[in-house]
């Protein structure tokens, strides 16, 4: 039951059976559907149930709006189709940052900034020779970014907006350095330092892809495809692990420490690693003549169709079309029209797009869908996907949790629990047992 107090003012009337009423504010945002403050139900003794938090609203935010039903995705109120197609990333990261477009002098400063963290430790170098070096690179990343708040400590009072804007320069420069020297040393490869001749993206690719025997030269092709592929995961509102950076950050953890917890949650399989799952079906599938039986199959129950469907949209993923354009130009650059992983994936998502049993279930195709094939035409093994899209995502973490920190409301974070345990017992003897 909804009232209206005033023209701004509504509340949500709760009716309980035994005949009492609590009144529930409803707050608006900008944009998205509206809310009901249930801050008071715990007064009275009630807590609502919601498994996964698929209702509630944890937080109040001004960086990332997404409507899943029509397939909007904007960063401070930018379309991401138009930030794919004319911005960079670390202009996007600035924007996420600040909640504002930089002019050039801004942006100008804002690398020179970014560059000037991209070095590590030296000793935190060698901290990598204590993993095996068969260790998956996201054990690597979640180690080795969590321990740099054993290196710099003047950056860990929370409290101090400096403090806060350091250690987020530094994680976002330092982040990409990380990465590639987790692939160099998952493969037994020299390091390769930051070259600052190079922008944010061409920087990763040659610290990924460079040797000390040979120049590199980077390809304005693939540097451009990485950049989108940046920018379409910088954030995306209150995922698992940026809802796990915010947890840990209400606690007054240190931002090294919470970035570290949010690549944790990235590294289970149901949240970053959907593009490497799109990958290795098409690879079982193995031959477009296969599409159609696969496609039964799906519909059986037999196989999974991964890289359809998202917990959020319900539409089109707005940014599965631009990974989609940007598939094309890889492939092309690198030679690889006739890919036979792409074909696969042209063929199923025609199938898919107008099979009434996947048009009713709206199953469309999202980002994950082609990242994989063009991560993979570029040269990055399957094993770093998640990788890459830490380094993406760690932008949107950063932005988050300066967010939190810089709330006059900040309380730490304590969700409540539906007990279905045992009811109170006294304690047996042993030899009652």
């Amino acid at each position: 039951m909804e009232k209206e107090l005033s023209q701004k003012k509504r509340i949500a009337t709760l009716t309980l059976d035994d005949g009492r009423q609590i009144e529930l504010p409803i707050i608006s945002g900008t944009l998205g559907p509206d809310v009901i403050d249930i801050h008071e139900l715990g007064k009275v003794g009630l807590f609502t149930y919601d498994p996964a938090f698929f209702s509630t609203a944890s937080c109040t935010s001004e960086i990332t709006f997404i409507d899943g039903d029509a397939g909007l995705l904007y960063y401070r109120g930018y379309p991401i189709e138009q930030l794919a197609e004319k911005s960079d990333f670390l202009e996007v990261c600035y924007l996420l940052l600040n909640g504002q477009m930089p002019n050039a002098e801004q942006k100008s400063e804002f690398e020179h900034k970014m560059k000037s963290h991209s070095m590590v430790h030296d000793q935190l170098a060698r901290f990598l020779n204590g993993f095996r070096r068969d260790a998956h690179p996201m054990a690597v990343m979640v180690g080795v970014v969590g321990a740099l708040s054993a290196f710099y400590h003047d950056s860990l009072d929370i409290n101090n907006p400096e403090h806060r804007d350091l250690a987020a320069m530094r994680l976002l420069g330092k982040v990409p350095t990380i990465a590639a020297m987790a692939y160099k040393y998952h493969n037994g490869y020299p390091f390769m330092y930051p070259a600052n001749k190079f922008s944010y993206v061409e920087n990763f690719l040659y610290m990924m892809f460079a040797t000390p025997a040979e120049d590199y030269v980077p390809n304005p092709v693939l540097v451009r495809a990485l950049e989108r592929i940046f920018i379409l995961h910088a954030d995306h509102e209150q995922n698992a692990s940026t809802s796990t950076v915010r947890l840990a950050g209400s606690s007054g953890a240190n931002p090294f420490a919470c970035v570290a917890s949010g690549i944790a949650a990235l590294w289970g399989p149901a949240h970053g690693g959907a593009n490497e799952a799109a990958l290795n079906m098409l690879e079982e599938i193995g031959d477009v003549s296969r599409v159609a039986e696969y496609v039964q199959g799906v519909k059986d129950k037999k196989y999974r169709l991964m890289g359809f469907g998202h917990r959020v949209y319900k539409n089109m993923d707005p940014r599965a079309a631009v990974m989609r354009e940007t598939c094309h130009e890889v492939l092309k650059e690198q030679g690889l029209e006739n890919d036979k992983l792409f074909k696969l994936a042209i063929e199923l998502e025609k199938i898919a797009l107008n099979d009434p049993y996947f048009i009713e279930r709206r199953l469309y195709p999202n980002v994950d869908f082609y990242s994989g094939i063009v991560l993979r035409a570029i040269g990055i093994p399957t094993n770093m996907f998640t990788v890459i899209f830490a380094v993406a995502r760690s932008i949107g973490w950063i932005s988050q949790w300066k967010e939190m920190m810089s709330a006059t409301d900040r309380k730490i974070s304590r969700p409540r629990q539906l007990y279905v345990g045992a009811k109170r017992r006294d304690y047996p003897p042993l030899d009652e047992r």
